[in-house]
């Protein structure tokens, strides 16, 4: 929730995005192993130990270097925006300058857009309708 208030960094909200969308990037595959292992072992076969072992340490090493690769960039000023999939989902979902213009902030911080003008055109299509 704080990744969309305007009054913080943009950077510290990009990064509380990302790591959000890292989050759950990375449930997913393990919630499909767990599932796995226990559709396996219903079905009455055995997965060696190592293979859960394997998995995991990729997953962490994997974690690993993207919490490096982010904080790097983040002590460096710059966006960590190279994370496959995971950059361009926060970007498309991150506020822009475009998206700002003409709105206010409210007590909390949070941002309310200006509502567009209605044309009279508007109203008198609205009129016909009924």
């Amino acid at each position: 929730i704080l990744s969309g208030n305007p009054s913080i960094n943009r950077l510290v909200r990009f990064n509380m995005q990302q790591a959000i969308y890292l989050d759950i990037a990375l449930f997913f595959p393990s919630l499909l192993i767990g599932l796995g292992g226990l559709i396996s072992s219903g079905a009455g076969l055995t997965v060696p130990p190592g293979v859960g072992e394997v998995f995991s340490d990729v997953m962490f090493g994997t974690l690993l270097l993207t919490l490096a690769y982010c904080a790097v960039s983040s002590f460096l000023g710059k966006e960590p925006d190279s994370i496959p999939l995971i950059s361009q989902a926060v970007k498309d979902r991150m506020p822009s300058m475009d998206m700002l213009e003409g709105g206010t902030l409210d007590n909390e911080g949070r941002f309310i857009p200006k509502m567009p003008e209605r044309r009279e055109e508007d109203d008198k299509s609205d009129e016909d309708k009924k």
